[in-house]
């Protein structure tokens, strides 16, 4: 079930971020002015699903959290990291959602 909920969310022209709790400050952090519908935060909180969530993200990314169009991109580090090295924006101006 958690599997099919993440593939649901994959979408090439958008940007997914699954959220607990302690990071619901970090789309609010990007530097960057989203096209409408283009970003969308999910938080799995309370899901009956989480467990199998976080060890599916970390079985694909080795984080928990972040997809950017149809790339598995790893968590808030990872997400940190591209935008400091300058690769984050071109990412998502290539996938349309800036």
């Amino acid at each position: 079930m958690a599997l099919e909920f993440v593939e649901t969310k994959f979408r090439g022209d958008k940007v997914t971020i699954f959220l607990k709790p302690s990071y619901p400050y970090f789309a609010s952090t990007l530097p960057f002015a989203f096209k409408a519908g283009h970003l969308e935060c999910i938080d799995i909180t309370g899901r009956r699903d989480m467990s199998s969530l976080q060890d599916y993200f970390l079985e694909i990314t080795g984080a928990r959290t972040v997809f950017i169009g149809e790339e598995c991109v790893g968590g808030c580090s990872d997400v940190a990291e591209l935008d400091e090295s300058g690769k984050l924006e071109g990412m998502l101006q290539s996938i349309g959602a800036l």
